[in-house]
């Protein structure tokens, strides 16, 4: 006889891509992992997922299999999260991913008060400054700096973000404060490597000029990059979400070069199967109160 445990087993393996990794995520034993795919591949009749002592790969009965159960279990779960929400209350499981920096200064503490307020949503938050397949992984949604590109999922914004140039004044008193983007190309720079040094750009006039700093540092994380440029390396671009927090801004400097930075924008991202989620919903909802408009990172200057 098939059941959700089952299949929701099913479904973590293939994504965690190990008995192991899925009993994590379940918070449950491997053996009882295991046991729950074997019994779903015995009501079935058929093969799922090989097994050899060197890694787990889907049968073509088990890719054909895992997207209905993905649908399966995601139905089951809004159905339940509309009956909740009926009695002013949500329910389930929430996997988001975020990138570590915004995750851990913004995103975390706003989820603190979210979980509060809904004791029985389940959710599991991953900080990762990697693009993550969000619905090839497991997701159910995904909070990014910047554009989203996978057209397959509903994109809201959450915030406007503002980027500024920062350097520490050792750096500045060393090598010289540039005054205009074309001085910048002489100064050494530590670059988001997640997008490189063609991320420098900056409204000159009515256009858009792209500056390409010598290369101090290339890194994917922008706590990193923020402490790279308190450490006198060079100029970084960091958005201002980064230089918030108390005693954060102490040994940086924001350099005004006569023109303003691109900006970004925050956004969550979800599978278009969970458009009218109530969970999702109330998420976004959630955050957008939370952060405000403008931002209360910029509001405190």
């Amino acid at each position: 006889m098939l059941n959700l445990e089952a299949f929701a087993s099913f479904v973590a393996i293939v994504d965690a891509r190990s008995l192991a990794g899925a009993a994590r995520r379940l918070g449950l034993s491997k053996s009882v992992v295991s046991a729950r795919l074997s019994e779903l591949e015995r009501s079935l009749g058929v093969k799922l997922i090989r097994r050899t002592t060197r890694a787990l790969t889907l049968t073509q009965e088990g890719a054909a299999f895992y997207g209905r159960a993905q649908q399966i279990l995601r139905d089951v779960e809004t159905t339940a999260n509309d009956i909740a929400a009926r009695r002013g209350s949500l329910t389930g499981s929430l996997r988001i991913s975020a990138p570590v920096g915004f995750g851990n200064l913004h995103l975390g503490p706003a989820l603190f008060g979210f979980l509060a307020r809904y004791p029985a949503v389940q959710m599991t938050l991953e900080v990762d400054d990697r693009f993550v397949d969000v619905m090839g992984e497991g997701y159910d949604a995904v909070v990014r700096h910047g554009p989203v590109e996978d057209k397959r999922l509903v994109v809201k914004r959450l915030a406007k973000s503002r980027r500024v140039l920062v350097a520490s004044p050792s750096y500045l008193k060393h090598y010289g404060q540039p005054n205009s983007p074309r001085e910048l190309g002489a100064h050494r720079g530590v670059i988001y490597s997640n997008r490189g040094v063609a991320d420098w750009r900056f409204r000159v006039g009515r256009t858009w000029k792209t500056v390409t700093p010598q290369t101090a540092l290339r890194v994917n994380n922008g706590l990193l990059m923020r402490d790279a440029a308190a450490a006198g390396l060079g100029i970084a671009l960091l958005p201002t979400f980064f230089l918030h927090a108390a005693g954060d801004g102490r040994s940086l400097k924001v350099i005004d070069v006569g023109a303003e930075a691109e900006g970004a924008e925050i956004f969550v991202a979800y599978p278009e199967d969970l458009r009218s989620a109530p969970k999702i919903e109330a998420l976004i909802e959630w955050l957008r109160r939370a952060f405000g408009e403008p931002p209360y990172w910029d509001r405190a200057g």
